[in-house]
C-alpha cells in the first residue's frame, strides 16, 4: 500500500535535534521526517517543506519502500533529476549520481519511454550504477523492466502503472533491486523554470554558519527561437558574427543540452545528439578540462566504435580563448551554445567560423556550484 512520507517511516539511526517547524527568510517550514542520514552516515539530517504550499517534491509519496529510508543524497539527486526533466513536454529521463547527471534523454519522434531511459542510462552506464532516476511522465511496464535490469537506488515519476508496480515489487525475479525505492512526485509544472517564475531563494550555509540567500538558477531560454547566433566585437577583429547555421535538429539538441547543463556542477559541458547526452564533463577547474573530460569519457566508453561527429555542446560559461572550441571541434562537435562575455568573444567566433562550427550565445551564465 502506498504511504505518505512521515516521521516514523524514516527515523534515522543518527537522529539530530531538528525542530518540527522552522522559519527561514520569513517563511515557515514543517518537518516531513528525519532522514536516514545526511550526506554521510554519521551526519543526522531532517527533511522540511514549505508549510503554506503543496510541494511537488516535499509532498512526494512512497509507492515502494527500500531497506531503509531516504538520505539527503537521495533527495538531492531526486531534486536535480526533476530539475532537468521539468523542462520537457516530451517524455524525458534523467539519471543522477552525486548531484550530477550521468545521463539524460528526451524522446524524439517514435521513441518509447523505455528507449528514452536506455538513452539516458547508457550515456554512462558505469556511473549509472546505484543512481536516482527521474521521469516527467508515467512509468510503464517495459520501462520498469529495463530499470530493474541494473541496480538503482530510487525512481521518481508523476505516476506508475499497476503493471510497472508489479515489476518493481517482484523481489524474486529482480533480487538485485529488491530494495529499490519507487516514489510518486507531484505536478512538475509547479516547478519554476524560467526567469520571472515565482521561486524560493536558494540557501547556502558557509563554514561558520553564515548564510547566503540567492535567487534560484532559472533560464531565459524558453525555446529554440531564443537561440541567437554569436556576435562579438573587439579592436583586433572588429565585429564578427557566427556564419555557420545549426540544423533544426541541432537547435533542438542545443536547447536540450542547455537545460541539462543547468544541473551540472560547474565548470560543466554537455555533449548531446538526437535528444541524448553523449557525455558530460563536470566539476573541472578550467573549461577546456571539462571538454577534455567529456571527450575522454566518450572515447573510453566506445573505444573507437562511435564518434562525436555532428554532435552539439553546451558550455555553462563563456570561452575566454578559442581553445575550448578547437578542442570540441577536433572531436566532431559542430554546434555549440555558450554565454557571451569574454574579451575575446570576437576571436572565438572567428575561429568557430573557420572550423565550421555553429556558435550560439546565450543571454546568461549557468554556473552551478552545488
Amino acid at each position: 500500500m502506498a504511504q505518505e512520507l512521515n516521521r516514523n517511516t524514516y527515523l534515522s539511526k543518527n537522529v539530530g535535534n531538528f525542530p518540527g517547524t522552522t522559519v527561514i527568510n520569513g517563511r515557515e517550514y514543517v518537518k516531513v521526517n528525519d532522514l536516514r542520514y545526511g550526506t554521510n552516515p554519521h551526519q543526522p539530517a531532517a527533511y522540511y517543506k514549505p508549510a503554506d504550499a503543496v510541494s511537488p517534491i516535499g509532498d512526494m509519496e512512497i509507492l515502494k519502500d527500500g531497506k531503509s529510508g531516504l538520505s539527503q543524497t537521495n533527495l538531492e539527486d531526486i531534486s536535480y533529476a526533476l530539475n532537468i526533466v521539468k523542462f520537457f513536454d516530451q517524455p524525458a529521463c534523467a539519471v543522477m549520481k552525486h548531484v550530477n547527471p550521468s545521463g539524460a534523454a528526451v524522446a524524439r519522434p517514435g521513441e518509447s519511454l523505455s528507449h528514452v531511459y536506455i538513452k539516458a542510462r547508457d550515456c554512462d552506464a558505469r556511473a549509472a550504477f546505484g543512481s536516482a532516476i527521474a521521469f516527467n511522465v508515467e512509468i510503464d511496464e517495459t520501462t520498469a523492466r529495463e530499470i530493474m535490469a541494473t541496480f538503482n537506488e530510487c525512481v521518481v515519476a508523476p505516476s506508475v502503472t499497476p503493471a510497472a508496480m508489479a515489476v518493481f515489487n517482484d523481489q524474486e525475479t529482480y533480487k538485485l533491486n529488491r530494495h529499490i525505492r519507487i516514489i510518486k512526485c507531484g505536478d512538475l509544472s509547479m516547478l519554476p523554470k524560467y526567469v520571472g517564475d515565482s521561486a524560493a531563494c536558494t540557501i547556502k550555509v558557509l563554514a561558520d554558519g553564515s548564510l547566503v540567500l540567492a535567487e534560484p538558477l532559472l533560464t531565459n531560454l524558453r525555446s529554440v527561437a531564443d537561440l541567437k547566433p554569436a556576435v562579438g566585437e573587439n579592436k583586433a577583429c572588429g565585429r564578427v558574427e557566427s556564419t555557420v547555421a545549426a540544423t533544426p535538429e541541432q537547435l533542438e539538441d542545443l536547447l536540450f543540452a542547455w537545460y541539462v547543463n543547468i544541473s551540472v556542477r560547474s565548470n560543466g559541458v554537455v555533449i548531446a545528439k538526437n535528444g541524448q547526452t553523449l557525455s558530460v564533463g563536470t566539476g573541472e577547474q578550467d573549461r577546456v578540462g571539462a571538454i577534455e573530460q567529456a571527450i575522454a569519457k566518450f572515447n573510453a566508453k566506445y573505444q573507437g566504435a562511435a564518434t562525436l561527429d555532428g554532435s552539439v555542446m553546451a558550455s555553462d560559461g563563456f570561452f575566454p580563448f578559442a581553445d575550448g572550441v578547437e578542442t570540441a571541434a577536433a572531436a566532431g562537435v559542430t554546434a555549440i551554445i555558450a554565454p557571451s562575455g569574454s574579451l575575446k568573444d570576437a576571436d572565438v567566433i572567428k575561429r568557430a567560423n573557420e572550423l565550421g562550427v555553429a556558435l550560439y550565445h546565450a543571454s546568461e551564465r549557468i554556473f552551478s556550484h552545488h
